[in-house]
């Protein structure tokens, strides 16, 4: 089993720059990666797709916030089930989270082919797929991060690109493009589309949202954790799904046709050239790459950080998975494997691997939410007339609207996700030898704050386990 060496870090965060850290991982312009399949999903109601989907976030939100008043040290879903639920419970919701961490990768590599395949067409796909792969797992390897000014760099050039596709559509609108008017309730009612398309669309957009939890791998970094911690989680929440809903809206004005797409995937490049033309169109893909390439490379080193942590405590085996480089300090082993199942992306649509990511994150909230009610309303018994509202309305209704999203799922994905969480089960019975011994414990967000210290520590420019 590979040596550890300790991790220290300062409280220096205040409650602004959490709340930056939490929108670049969350990717401002990733409103516009899943626009196309879920704007013909929800019968070109995506605003109230998204309006579905933020007041989901928002009970989850809560809950998160509850939960990491009480144990600050760790942010994750795993964690706050494996310590007021049960630690084999906690184990598979780990294990489902599992299925974030591998498809995310994936899903950044299928994104970055998609619209340079668009901008491109004479180039297949699959050669910008296989190179973007080849480029992440490389610079992976040999250890170079971003760090926090290049990150903070690369999503004001996001919401540059947003704004100037605001700023252009609004321009078309004032000239009848479109609807031809700035205020219509078309995109957020139709008489004529069942609700139940809206909640599809809602389930295929929690991918759009991953990322405001992830502000609680930074509860160690921050002053105040348990005060500043949940107010910057809501307000990631917050303002993503505003601007979400915002510009949904203004693109479903510009060009409400939403079955006209030649390509239903790359829907939001196509609206930017309609807007634009072919300079603004170039722009729009250099930021959406800007968007897939630094999501895709954070993704990829975070998900082989967690395959390092099961294999170092042998929840996997340890010479494969603990295995690090001896001269790059990486876990170069899970880096590739990483790379090889990013590969997936050649036959993997992307409704498909959104409701994948999709799977594990539902039941990775939904259990955050229960998490709230198994603390503090049945084991703490705190149960007056305010904490019942909080302690049990508040994240009963947040787990009600995370399993009604997920019941939304596909069906395919569905399947596959419970085939997952059953070899996840079938492990679990073999590690713990038929639930005769505690399972191992494995902590994602310990390892992901080692990963956010190594990226801005000038100082530490390799992973060190």
């Amino acid at each position: 089993m590979p040596d550890q060496q300790a991790h220290h870090f300062q409280r220096s965060l205040t409650l602004l720059p959490l709340v930056i850290l939490g929108l670049a991982y969350m990717a401002p312009m990733t409103v516009f990666s899943t626009y196309g399949v879920v704007t013909q999903v929800s019968h070109g109601l995506i605003p109230s797709a998204y309006l579905v989907a933020l007041v989901a976030m928002l009970f989850t939100a809560y809950s998160y916030g509850r939960m990491v008043k009480v144990f600050p040290f760790s942010g994750s879903a795993y964690t706050y089930t494996q310590k007021t639920m049960s630690s084999r419970l906690g184990f598979l919701v780990g294990w489902a989270v599992l299925m974030d961490y591998l498809f995310l990768p994936m899903i950044n590599v299928l994104l970055c082919g998609i619209f340079l395949s668009a901008a491109f067409p004479s180039i297949p796909a699959w050669i910008w797929m296989v190179s973007f792969v080849a480029m992440m797992t490389g610079i992976n390897i040999v250890g170079i991060r971003m760090t926090s000014m290049v990150n903070g760099v690369l999503v004001a050039f996001q919401f540059l690109v947003t704004i100037l596709f605001v700023i252009l559509a609004m321009k078309g609108i004032a000239k009848g493009m479109g609807m031809g008017t700035f205020i219509s309730a078309l995109p957020f009612y139709n008489p004529e589309v069942s609700f139940s398309f809206i909640m599809a669309g809602a389930s295929i957009l929690c991918l759009s949202f991953l990322g405001f939890d992830a502000v609680t791998t930074l509860s160690e970094e921050t002053v105040t954790p348990k005060k500043t911690v949940p107010r910057a989680i809501f307000l990631v929440a917050l303002i993503g799904g505003f601007q979400f809903i915002f510009v949904s809206y203004i693109a479903q004005l510009v060009y409400p046709d939403f079955n006209s797409f030649r390509v239903i995937d790359s829907a939001a490049f196509e609206i930017a050239e309609f807007i634009g033309g072919p300079v603004f169109a170039s722009i729009f893909l250099a930021g959406m790459i800007t968007s897939t390439i630094a999501s895709g490379m954070s993704s990829h080193a975070s998900a082989s950080r967690l395959l390092f942590a099961m294999g170092r405590e042998s929840v996997l085996p340890s010479k494969l998975f603990g295995y690090v480089h001896p001269r790059y300090k990486t876990p170069s082993r899970n880096i590739l494997l990483i790379g090889l199942f990013s590969l997936s992306a050649l036959v993997f649509d992307l409704a498909t691997a959104a409701s994948f990511i999709n799977f594990g994150a539902l039941v990775a909230f939904t259990f955050v939410n229960l998490s709230v009610i198994s603390h503090y309303y049945v084991r703490n018994k705190e149960r007056s007339g305010k904490d019942f509202l909080l302690n049990l309305l508040m994240p009963a209704t947040g787990a009600g609207f995370t399993l009604w999203l997920w019941s939304n799922l596909d069906s395919k994905s569905i399947l596959l996700g419970l085939f997952w969480v059953s070899v996840g089960f079938g492990y679990l019975l073999y590690l713990t030898r038929f639930f005769s011994k505690r399972p191992p414990e494995f902590h994602f967000e310990e390892d992901l704050k080692e990963d956010f210290q190594v990226s801005t520590n000038p100082e530490q420019r390799s992973l060190q386990p």
